[in-house]
């Protein structure tokens, strides 16, 4: 359970994950937060008149 817990955290903080690039779940989640990421750069917050 912890090393599920530190895996966790290290794509959540964006950080690689050492020794699991033959695991399918976790690349799944990499790219997920890598998607997320370039969302919300290309999301503008501009008032509206």
């Amino acid at each position: 359970m912890l090393r599920t817990d530190a895996l966790i955290d290290a794509l959540a903080r964006r950080e690689p994950v050492d020794g699991h690039d033959d695991d399918v779940a976790v690349r799944l989640l990499g790219a997920l937060a890598a998607d997320v990421d370039q969302r919300l750069s290309s999301v503008s917050i501009t008032p509206s008149t």
